[in-house]
């Protein structure tokens, strides 16, 4: 796709949300924050309680056991378990897994209608009224974090009278994901333009970070060194997941060595450092 062809399926792409298209010469400062998650596996007791806030604040559809059996089930966060040691001094590890947002989006790119594209603050947009279903973007997505919609979404009853008026529902034949709850920022956005000051830190709040009980998870922009979200990335624990892949992901994973982990030693030359496996 041309340069000019690439911007201008952008610029329609993005007027399908209501949003304005700056050129890169209006581009500011503002535009340049990036919304990030840091998530400090040290913290994470996999209760899951994340999982279950997603749900109810973004409508998704409830997973019904045939859906999980057919590997077909949604969920915008999982919590991923793995184990450390041998028994008996194994260790059960949680690593929460949702749409890592990528700088480098390897979704974005195979997108024939431009359903997906990075917007100004470094969130990867999901446009449903573009997305045409061919699962191109979640057969790139390296982390697994893309639902199709095989069905079109139902709640019993009284759920289906308690879903976000904030957050469109999907329907059947196109891809969802995480959008580091978008509504939140936009209402954050807007609050913060009406009173005349800057998002304060901490104001936005994603479900997944509002529920956690051990406060695992934090949101802020990366690119502002005085978030905590920013200095909690830049941590001697940090790690991303498939680092090697070059995905640049708004995702960082925090974790401490433990020296008492044994460590296979039979490919030393392969081998990762401790801490950074996902």
């Amino acid at each position: 796709m041309s340069s000019a062809h690439e911007a201008s399926a952008r610029a329609t792409a993005v007027a399908t949300l209501g949003e304005t298209i700056p050129t890169d010469a209006e581009v500011t400062p503002l535009d340049g924050r990036r919304w990030g998650m840091v998530i400090d596996l040290d913290r994470c007791t996999g209760c899951q309680a994340c999982v279950v806030a997603c749900q109810a604040e973004n409508n998704i559809a409830l997973n019904e056991e045939n859906r999980v059996l057919e590997r077909r089930a949604k969920t915008w966060i999982r919590i991923e378990r793995y184990w450390e040691g041998e028994f008996p001094n194994a260790k059960a590890r949680f690593i929460p897994v949702l749409c890592q947002h990528c700088g480098n989006a390897p979704c974005e790119t195979v997108c024939p209608v431009w359903a997906t594209y990075h917007n100004q603050e470094g969130l990867n947009v999901q446009v449903y009224n573009r997305c045409i279903g061919t699962r191109f973007c979640a057969n790139g997505c390296p982390y697994s974090v893309r639902y199709f919609n095989f069905w079109n979404p139902e709640w019993p009853e009284p759920l289906n009278n308690q879903l976000n008026p904030d957050v469109t529902v999907r329907t059947k034949g196109i891809i969802e994901k995480c959008t580091f709850c978008l509504q939140r920022i936009n209402r954050a956005r807007v609050t913060s333009k009406t009173e005349g000051r800057e998002i304060a830190d901490g104001e936005v709040q994603p479900a997944c970070v509002q529920s956690c009980p051990t406060t695992a998870l934090v949101f802020g922009d990366l690119n502002d060194p005085s978030t905590t979200a920013s200095r909690l990335a830049e941590s001697e624990r940090r790690f991303t997941l498939l680092e090697n892949f070059g995905t640049d992901p708004s995702v960082v994973y925090l974790k401490k060595v433990d020296p008492h982990a044994e460590i296979d030693h039979h490919d030393d030359h392969h081998a990762e450092p401790a801490g950074k496996h996902a």
